[in-house]
């Protein structure tokens, strides 16, 4: 029986209805924020990539259209559209019920990106419509969707047809639905980066790419016949290379695995995983199991050659993975991920899979390549060794009986010691600070002003870093230490305040605080921003005082314009220029009070994409920075 034959209306399984989707979409899409709005988008293409890992499809559309909905289209197979067993179309089933699909028909898919089979459906349930072309049979098979619901009339019990083609495969139009998402314009950027990915990972599909929002529209075509070799390649362009890429493939347990890596002359690690071709944020077993296999076979060599010697402590996995930039990618017919948003992989035969294929073929490169073994090893050597100096210095420049951060009169704590209720926010200025700790619920909320702008990390050395008395100041009120490149110190279990509160003024000035700071956070205690500790304060712009009435806030100049619209009568504008000007009323009714205030959570959706902006941002090359800022400056609230 051919695959074509094998996916068919009765491969559609159904497990639950599609309730509750738009009262809790962040159970699904993981918010309602841009990085939501961006994942309706991946769950359409990767239900599309899923029929090309069956061999069944080569090209996908992406469109960014005008009028701001998205069109997907692939030359698939085609959702099957005949009856099912439960009385409609099976194509209607996968857009209007939670787990329906071929995901959960052993003959349909063998493997999947779509684990739970909900994409499509949940996408429909968060648009405002979504439009359905289905080419399959012959026909031009069409559906309709109004926030969920089906809209089009059905002939005979079926789908109606509107034209004939030799052509198969799925169109599929949507529109976000501005009821559910804070802003409804899709980031180009993210897009393109995980389109691009996503094309490295599968070498002979063809994404074309389209922005039809834009001037002139933007057309890319992303095909890397290369696959994740071209992909490592790309992230260290700008780097020297230490070993050239170093590739192996394989299979065990009914696992495929695919590793890609190459040493750089820069003492940072990269390391992505990909599980049937989804990017896994927070990693997951396959990592761990690469991580740990590899470690051991570098140590297990450095003894070998006598490099390590007998009272020498092996190298640890820090030492051996700095300067390495790293992609692992595995084929699993049965993932499981932690939440919808497949962020990080479970499965630990995933880990004994990879653990076997990179033993097998790493052991056997390096037998063949001892020259690339041994600078690798020497990249270890290299890493143990500054780690020790950093050790040292971090123990001086740290120890709490040379520095001492509650003696140097900054910092006005909290009483409460849980940490589940404490928060501090992060001051600029001591006018502002004096008026926050003024203002401040002393039970729960510590304040500590900071003068100006700190330490751009981003150009200084570790010992520098750590010498700055700001930034040693915060990593002693944190209470959870910090990590970087040579060794890892951060517990984020000890951390002292659930939330970190950045409350900087409505100007250049606060803007590049705010972003020093927030480099200081990414780089040397990621995990506050990846376990949503960090938080932007987002004081008002404007109060509005009108002749009767209640006295309004306004956060920004949108605020403002909508409140003349609707305001009738005369009214005084007082513009806060700072912080500083405010009593401690007014700060607390605006900024620090927990039931009125308005607060920005700090988030990361591409690690990759993230890393390389902050370099570029915050490094010594001023021609990129300047092209990024032009080619964002349109996406900026301007203040004028």
């Amino acid at each position: 029986m051919s695959k074509k034959q094998d996916y068919n209306e009765n491969s559609i399984a159904v497990l639950e209805g599609l309730e509750a989707v738009r009262k809790r979409p962040g159970m699904y899409i993981g918010s309602v924020t841009r990085k939501g709005l961006n994942h309706l988008i991946y769950e359409i293409v990767d239900n599309a990539v899923d029929e090309h890992l069956q061999g069944e499809c080569d090209k996908i559309y992406v469109t960014l259209e005008r009028d701001g909905s998205c069109t997907v289209v692939d030359n698939g197979r085609g959702i099957p559209v005949g009856m099912h067993e439960k009385g409609v179309p099976a194509s209607r089933l996968v857009f209007t019920t939670l787990h329906a699909g071929g995901k959960f028909d052993d003959g349909a898919y063998k493997t999947s990106g779509g684990l739970h089979g909900v994409g499509s459906s949940v996408v429909n349930a968060l648009s405002s419509y979504m439009d359905v072309e289905i080419s399959r049979d012959g026909y031009i098979h069409h559906d309709r969707f109004e926030r969920g619901e089906p809209t089009e009339k059905l002939v005979k019990g079926l789908l109606p047809t509107i034209g004939k083609t030799k052509a198969t495969g799925t169109k599929i139009n949507f529109l976000p639905d501005p009821e559910i998402f804070e802003k409804t314009d899709f980031k180009g950027d993210d897009v393109k980066s995980r389109m691009h990915e996503t094309a490295y990972l599968n070498p002979n599909l063809t994404i074309i790419y389209e922005d039809k929002r834009k001037d002139e529209v933007e057309h890319i075509e992303f095909h890397e016949p290369d696959g994740i070799k071209g992909f490592v390649k790309d992230i260290n362009k700008n780097n020297e290379s230490v070993t050239d890429i170093i590739y192996f493939e394989g299979k065990a347990d009914g696992i495929e695995v695919e590793v890609a890596f190459q040493y750089i002359n820069e003492f940072h690690e990269t390391i992505l995983g990909f599980c049937n071709n989804i990017y896994n944020s927070e990693g997951g077993t396959h990592i761990t199991g690469f991580k740990t296999v590899f470690t051991s076979v570098i140590n297990n060599y450095a003894r070998e050659l006598g490099i390590l010697k007998e009272k020498d402590d092996n190298f640890t996995g820090a030492d051996v993975r700095n300067g390495m930039t790293a992609i692992i990618s595995i084929k699993h017919p049965d993932p499981r991920f932690e939440g919808q948003t497949k962020t990080k992989l479970d499965n630990q035969d995933a880990s004994k899979a990879t653990s076997k294929i990179v033993n097998d073929e790493i052991v056997l490169y390096f037998d063949r390549n001892l020259e690339t073994l041994k600078s690798v090893i020497a990249c270890a050597e290299k890493s143990r060794k500054i780690r020790k100096t950093e050790e040292k210095a971090k123990t001086n420049l740290l120890s709490k009986k040379k520095f001492s951060f509650d003696q140097n009169g900054k910092l006005s704590n909290c009483e409460s010691r849980d940490a589940k209720k404490c928060e501090i926010f992060i001051v600029e200025g001591d006018s502002a600070g004096g008026s926050a700790k003024e203002a401040r619920n002393r039970e729960y909320q510590a304040i500590l002003p900071i003068r100006g702008k700190i330490l751009n990390v981003e150009k200084a050395s570790i010992d520098k870093v750590l010498a700055n008395a700001e930034i040693k100041t915060m990593i002693s009120a944190f209470e959870c230490g910090f990590s970087e490149g040579y060794g890892n110190d951060f517990d984020i279990t000890k951390l002292r305040y659930d939330k970190i509160i950045i409350m900087a003024d409505a100007d250049v000035d606060g803007a590049h605080i705010s972003t020093l700071l927030l480099t200081l956070f990414y780089r040397f205690m990621p995990e506050l921003i990846y376990e949503g500790h960090v938080y932007i304060a987002m004081p008002p712009l404007y109060k509005a005082i009108p002749s009767k009435g209640e006295e309004e806030y306004l956060y920004d100049d949108t605020a403002l314009e909508k409140y003349r619209k609707k305001h009738k009568g005369p009214f005084t504008l007082q513009r806060y220029k700072g912080l500083g000007e405010m009593d401690a009323e007014q700060l607390w009714e605006t900024t620090l009070d927990p039931e009125r205030r308005m607060l920005k959570k700090v988030e990361i959706e591409d690690g990759r994409m993230a890393s390389d902006v902050t370099e570029m941002l915050m490094g010594n090359e001023v021609p990129p920075r300047r092209a990024f800022i032009y080619e964002h400056a349109r996406d900026a609230e301007l203040d004028v």
